[in-house]
């Protein structure tokens, strides 16, 4: 089993972006199956709400996702076209894209059984 999660600036995007990838190690199926999920966090920046939801949601995917994930990180002030195309409304947001039907949450997910329900995860 791999363990571990790397972070690194995505490539194609300037060095002052704040867009960052983290994966989990993962292949395109697990040996169990299952899709891995692949899920998008949009921020507004450095603000409190933002590193809020980005410290609850690592925190979530590492303990009932390890090893099953993708979370890329896009704040919307470095990267408003992407924003735009996908129609953030509030944020944070998060849009899980894999596996179907896409989902979008919104907030600081500090409430993890919401997050693990809107996910689609039973603990």
């Amino acid at each position: 089993m791999r363990k571990g999660c790397s972070s690194a600036l995505t490539s194609g995007r300037s060095p002052d972006s704040t867009m960052k990838q983290i994966t989990g190690d993962w292949n395109d199926i697990d040996e169990v199956g299952k899709v891995p999920y692949i899920l998008r966090l949009f921020v507004a920046g450095a603000s409190s709400n933002s590193m809020r939801a980005i410290a609850n949601l690592k925190s979530i995917c590492e303990a009932h996702l390890f090893g099953q994930y993708e979370l890329t990180i896009i704040d919307v002030h470095q990267d408003g076209l992407t924003a735009k195309q996908e129609q953030i409304i509030a944020l944070p947001m998060l849009i899980r894209t894999q596996p179907l039907p896409e989902r979008r949450l919104i907030g600081d997910m500090s409430d993890s059984s919401k997050v693990l329900r809107g996910l689609g995860i039973t603990p």
